[in-house]
């Protein structure tokens, strides 16, 4: 029994060891991104003339006035820092604003999904659809669906503005812009839609893919227990071996809407084992991330994203005793 627990934690101790060891020289790549960058796509998509492929991936901007669209494909758009645009198939989004104090967008056809991880009072993030437009308030999970006319939130908080009607719409609800009535947000199935939705889904897996890279890249900006060379405070940065950019907060961490964890480079050293994902319930308290569970357990589902990131800069994990 006691060599058996011997080779447990001596297997332990290996596992954090090659998880604390930097994937890449944090000065190897020091690509930037803006509102607009192309951040993922997979089969058919342009912006304009230009077909988006792999090699797109954090070159190709959407700048104010061009179309992104897709046919058979996804894409995956960033806009401020913790806000991603994920575009459906047949849809197209043309960009109006990329400033970080200003980002509007308009979706001419289609289904759009907007992450919205960390948002801030300087920020005006604003999503158009024929007939209506949608002002972000609070981090969550949007849905706009311009071929059904609606507008979901999942978890967050929105006003619509439909003519000379504003609606705000809270977690849980949705709104139809077609009823020819007066607008009123109605209650929905997240569950459910969860489990059908092809974006959602789809969305889903990018941000677990997303959350993976934070962790990976967090720990390239560990040094003597502060920030790395190259650490210059929360934001996109680029991670070569998943090919694209992911999000740093400041400190802290915080869970996607989808349930997925992301840690700053000083948290992510306390934990060299996480749960990446939480069991999947949209209506209970975010658990803290859990220690010697395995690294992502892909056994549990999505877990529901408050609108309040209460583990941002509020971490329940203490720096382990020295010595």
């Amino acid at each position: 029994m006691k060599l058996a627990r011997w080779k447990a934690a001596l297997g332990m101790v290996c596992l954090i060891a090659a998880l604390s060891v930097p994937a890449w020289p944090a000065n190897s790549d020091r690509r930037s991104a803006i509102p607009g960058t192309l951040n993922y796509v997979e089969g058919q998509a342009s912006i304009g003339d230009q077909t988006l492929d792999s090699k797109a991936i954090g070159s190709a901007e959407l700048q104010a006035g061009q179309v992104l669209a897709t046919q058979n494909g996804k894409a995956e758009v960033l806009l401020t820092p913790g806000v991603f645009l994920r575009l459906g198939s047949n849809s197209s989004v043309k960009m109006i604003s990329p400033g970080l104090t200003n980002t509007q967008l308009a979706l001419n056809q289609g289904e759009a999904m907007l992450e919205v991880d960390e948002i801030h009072s300087q920020n005006d993030i604003r999503i158009g659809q024929p007939g209506a437009e949608t002002h972000v308030l609070k981090t969550g999970l949007y849905n706009v669906d311009a071929s059904n006319h609606e507008m979901r939130v999942f978890d967050g908080k929105a006003d619509v503005l439909a003519g000379d009607h504003k609606v705000t719409v809270k977690g849980g609800h949705d709104l139809a812009l077609n009823t020819g009535g007066k607008l009123k947000a109605q209650g929905f199935d997240k569950k459910a839609l969860a489990e059908s939705d092809d974006l959602y889904r789809w969305s889903s897996l990018r941000s677990e893919y997303l959350s993976e890279a934070n962790v990976d890249t967090a720990r390239v900006y560990i040094a003597d227990g502060g920030y790395g060379p190259g650490w210059f405070g929360p934001g996109w940065y680029w991670n070569p071996w998943f090919g694209g950019f992911t999000f740093l907060p400041a400190d802290g961490f915080f869970y996607s809407p989808f349930g997925w964890v992301f840690f700053s480079p000083l948290v992510v050293e306390r934990v060299p084992i996480v749960v990446g994902r939480v069991p999947h319930h949209f209506d209970g308290a975010r658990p803290a991330p859990a220690l010697g569970d395995g690294f992502h357990n892909h056994a549990v589902r999505s877990f529901r994203g408050s609108s309040h990131m209460s583990g941002f800069r509020a971490s329940p994990l203490a720096r382990p005793p020295r010595g």
